[in-house]
């Protein structure tokens, strides 16, 4: 009996899942990638593993699967990882009143709780102690390096499961079960189209009949904070819930986004929210902005990360706020509210696109559901 083959398109974070979902069936797996190592992005973000992000339910405990997958990958691939849950920390009552509510309803199916100004502060001095009212605590979030775990996953693919990659190999057209670069051609018994906003290449008509669209995030890193301070768990201002769509179940919602469209309005237009997280180096990466359209600027505005940076102050009390990098990254997104686009192109090649931004918490518990679907 011959070994089923496939063959990946993409070895950013969802061809890495895809190609890890495949390999554990005993597939024999090629992944294809266009540059020499993935450069999107999947390396061009918090390296957030975000339960709390998600709503209650199959999106829920997706990313509870996602996550002891990555958990699993880190420990057998020797890949950084921290465990250290998120704080979502109020200064105003509306704002304690939605992580009330949260906590409240997540009694027994979430492991989270609302905190006492003493007992943020006591899991991180890195909270802004003046006028704070509280915080929502959860354990389930942990931060990876993703510049680091993208590349490291790949080679543990390499090594524990003989997947083969070829890098710096554009691939230009797919039909049925082949797929062409150049001059060159490989076949496999499925093909996986897991490349990001690059799918527009490959399917142009296909993209442009989706509700489709590019997100454009700014981002940034702060230095090192000396001596191994640590912020410990991930902090996030309370626009994150307004961002999250795990908050918006709680009644009081409504309520505070009312107030942030007064107060805050040049926020919302753009997007920002604001979170921290600390990677092994001490380094503290923050952001982000939403900017949505096919086409982006390549060039980023240094007010959305003025703006950031300002609201970074009103809940942070860092010990170097040093900015040592700047950069943006694109990813797709549905504009129907969906949370990712899974179809099958033609007969033996299936699209994965359109995760937004959830796809460091959502890509393993997808494509491990996808893949179980379709060989158990």
């Amino acid at each position: 009996m011959s070994i089923p083959s496939a063959i990946v398109i993409g070895a950013g974070i969802v061809g890495l899942a895809t190609a890890r979902a495949l390999a554990t069936r005993g597939y024999e797996v090629t992944v294809f990638e266009r540059n020499e190592r993935a450069v999107g992005a999947s390396i061009r973000n918090f390296g957030m593993v975000w339960p709390i992000g998600q709503p209650n339910g199959p999106l829920f405990e997706r990313a509870i699967l996602s996550r002891s997958i990555w958990k699993q990958t880190c420990m057998e691939a020797g890949i950084w990882h921290d465990e250290v849950g998120s704080l979502h920390v109020a200064y105003h009552d509306d704002e304690l009143a939605v992580m009330e509510q949260y906590a409240d309803m997540n009694q027994g199916y979430r492991d989270c709780a609302l905190l006492s100004p003493q007992q943020t502060l006591a899991k991180s001095e890195a909270v802004n102690p003046n006028g704070l009212k509280g915080a929502l605590w959860s354990s389930a979030e942990m931060i990876v390096e993703a510049r680091v775990a993208i590349g490291k996953i790949a080679q543990h693919l390499a090594d524990k499961y003989d997947v083969k990659f070829n890098w710096n190999t554009a691939i230009s057209h797919v039909q049925q079960n082949t797929v062409v670069s150049g001059n060159s051609s490989w076949q496999a018994d499925e093909i996986y189209v897991c490349s990001g906003a690059d799918f527009e290449t490959l399917y142009p008509e296909l993209f442009s009949s989706f509700k489709i669209t590019k997100c454009k995030l700014q981002m940034m890193r702060l230095a090192a904070q000396p001596e191994d301070w640590r912020i410990g768990p991930a902090i996030c201002g309370s626009l994150s819930m307004v961002h999250y769509p795990g908050f918006h179940a709680a009644p009081a919602i409504a309520a505070l986004r009312s107030r942030y469209e007064q107060e805050y309005p040049e926020y919302l237009k753009w997007g920002i929210h604001v979170m921290a997280a600390q990677n092994h180096l001490g380094e503290l990466t923050v952001g982000d902005s939403h900017e949505y359209g096919l086409v982006h600027d390549p060039f980023d505005k240094d007010f959305i990360n003025q703006m950031i940076l300002a609201y970074l102050k009103t809940f942070t009390n860092f010990k170097d706020t040093r900015v040592i990098q700047t950069w943006h990254g694109i990813l797709p997104k549905m504009t129907t509210g969906q949370t990712e686009l899974v179809l099958d192109a033609e007969p033996g090649v299936t699209i994965i696109n359109g995760l937004g931004g959830n796809g460091m918490t959502l890509s393993f518990g997808l494509c491990e559901q996808i893949i179980a679907a379709k060989h158990g």
